[in-house]
């Protein structure tokens, strides 16, 4: 791909610097506006790293205690704040560390640039001593990959990373740089990237398929919203609210949909997919239009697509057109940022309230709620729920919190029982299901956010993959808020097995350490509850702690999460029990 260079009257008047491509890298993050990097040196990204050290004032490195780790703070940074968030790291080892990140960014759609060292270009291809070739590993889970092997390359490949890493529906990208090209001088100028030849990251909207889109939606007799994380990349939240506001029209979300949605407003009836609620569930098959806004149709959220709203004319807002009819057929499509084309459908929409249609939603809901989110949440058994630990925090934060969930059972528990006011509130590992997200995620979503509180909400399972991170919560006094709902068990493989396997339970029942005394090693304040007396005060507590807290919450070892749709079964299918 060829960069389109940006017609500026001033370019002509930059005035070239001699330098060496390490520094040029800096001068590059430094002009995308990047103050925040999270990373692991090693011998094949030295010279950047020297550079970073004469560059501390306006450039802060965070060193991970893993390039994992890297990666998914670099993630929770841009899912919280919306802007590109930045990993690097050596050569071979260093390098394929980041690549579950990436993957995980990719599938989410989250905006990063991964910076790897590579041994220097005469060694390329002989096996050289930590040489991996990256950007062939990497170029399935990236958005784009390139290797700079000529130090003259550094300005534009970066400003075409950070402009396809931003631009369109997110993704992560990733510059491989050789060591000679950090050494080497050249006379550098930046130029940020402004468009790529054959690239179009946004669609320009139809007008005739938002007409056809909005005869289908004033048509409809039971009309129903799905939206998914597209309408907070796009920053169309508050047309989203108009739109279902002004047709009346039940939307339920996706779990990385969660938050653009205020979660007590009226019109939102709750989550899509395998553990999502009862009433979104099977009033999918019920409705007779699907509007589908910024979501995939994820299998997760679809079950068995042979069963998938047959009945429905399906809408799909979409940025991305590669996602159009991949899984679901659709009858209109509109392609575009879901802010531009809610906002031209809007005017055309009739004003309705389906208040039939919505008593459908409310009825099932009711029986969702005696059956089970009532017990969930205030339980009368001995043991302790996950549900009632996430009402806790929802009441001491105000509702306010930014929560940061790893995978497991707790993640769905947290999706389906978190209470939201504001957008980017919930991030989690949404496709790739990455177990050690939490931990990372949650430092970096805090640094990038650092006026709202930010509570990690993780297994004892995935916490023990990243808990080397607890280092850099110590270093730099990070004040995250950190829970471990600890049932002694792999949870949701347990379940699974309980359900699926005769309760054979294969290597899922863990043996956990002192997580207190870890996290008292690293000089975090700690607790433990095992009783209920003792949640609700232990939750204000960590609330309100200005320092970073960890807080351990015994769970019941052999709950499940309901509603549950098995593997393969239609949404219709959706068990209670």
């Amino acid at each position: 791909m060829e960069t389109l260079k940006a017609q500026k009257k001033d370019s002509k008047s930059q005035k070239a610097i001699r330098i060496t491509g390490a520094e040029a890298i800096i001068h590059c993050l430094l002009a995308e506006g990047v103050d925040l990097i999270y990373g692991y040196p090693g011998g094949a990204i030295m010279p950047v790293y020297d550079e970073l050290y004469k560059f501390q004032d306006k450039l802060t490195h965070i060193l991970t205690r893993h390039e994992q780790g890297a990666t998914h703070a670099a993630q929770g940074y841009a899912r919280v704040t919306g802007r590109v968030g930045v990993a690097m790291a050596t050569s071979g080892p260093g390098a394929t560390n980041l690549v579950t990140g990436i993957a995980d960014a990719q599938i989410d759609s989250t905006p990063m640039v991964c910076i790897t060292g590579q041994v220097t270009r005469s060694l390329l291809g002989s096996d050289a001593f930590q040489e991996t070739d990256i950007v062939g590993i990497s170029t399935p889970v990236t958005k784009w990959n390139y290797q700079i092997t000529k130090v003259e390359e550094i300005p534009e490949i970066m400003a075409k990373a950070f402009y396809i890493a931003r631009s369109g529906r997110p993704g992560p990208v990733l510059v491989d740089i050789t060591k000679n090209a950090q050494f080497d001088e050249f006379d550098f100028v930046y130029e940020k990237c402004t468009a790529v030849r054959s690239y179009k990251p946004v669609p320009k909207p139809n007008p005739s398929s938002i007409e056809k889109a909005a005869e289908l939606i004033n048509s409809a007799k039971k009309p129903f919203i799905v939206f998914g994380q597209g309408v907070i990349l796009g920053e169309a939240e508050a047309e989203l609210k108009a739109l279902v506001e002004k047709a009346g029209i039940p939307a339920a979300w996706t779990i990385l949909g969660l938050s653009a949605m205020d979660t007590d407003h009226p019109l939102n009836v709750g989550m899509v997919g395998m553990h999502g609620n009862y009433g979104p569930n099977m009033l999918t098959n019920e409705c007779d239009v699907l509007i589908a806004i910024g979501m995939r149709f994820d299998d997760r959220v679809t079950g068995n697509l042979e069963t998938y709203a047959k009945q429905a004319k399906i809408v799909h807002f979409e940025i991305d057109q590669a996602e159009v009819n991949k899984n679901v057929k659709v009858d209109v499509a509109v392609l575009g940022n879901a802010k531009e084309t809610l906002a031209q459908i809007l005017p055309l929409l009739d004003k309705k309230e389906h208040k039939e249609w919505r008593a459908e939603f409310d009825k099932m809901y009711q029986i969702e709620y005696d059956t089970l989110i009532h017990n969930d949440i205030h339980p009368t058994k001995e043991g302790l729920t996950m549900g009632e630990v996430i009402e806790q925090i929802n009441v001491a934060s105000g509702h306010k919190a930014v929560m940061v969930s790893d995978v497991g059972q707790h993640q769905m528990i947290a999706c389906r029982y978190a209470k939201f006011k504001q957008s980017k509130s919930n991030i989690t590992s949404g496709g790739l299901g990455t177990m050690g997200f939490g931990l990372p995620a949650a430092i970096g979503a805090k640094m990038g956010a650092m006026d709202r509180e930010v509570v990690a909400i993780i297994g004892d399972g995935g916490y023990q993959m990243t808990i080397q991170e607890l280092g850099v919560i110590f270093q730099h006094n990070v004040p995250v808020k950190i829970v471990v709902l600890n049932n002694d068990h792999l949870g949701m493989v347990r379940q699974w097995q309980e359900l699926f396997f005769d309760r054979r339970y294969a290597s899922t029942v863990m043996t956990n350490p002192d997580f207190v005394k870890i996290a008292e090693g690293y000089h975090i304040k700690s607790r433990r509850v095992t009783e209920r007396a003792d949640l609700q005060e232990a939750v204000q507590e960590m609330i309100a702690s200005k320092d970073p807290y960890f807080l351990e919450v015994k769970v019941e070892k052999e709950d499940n999460v309901f509603p549950m749709i098995p593997s393969g079964a239609s949404v219709s299918d959706i068990r209670l029990k």
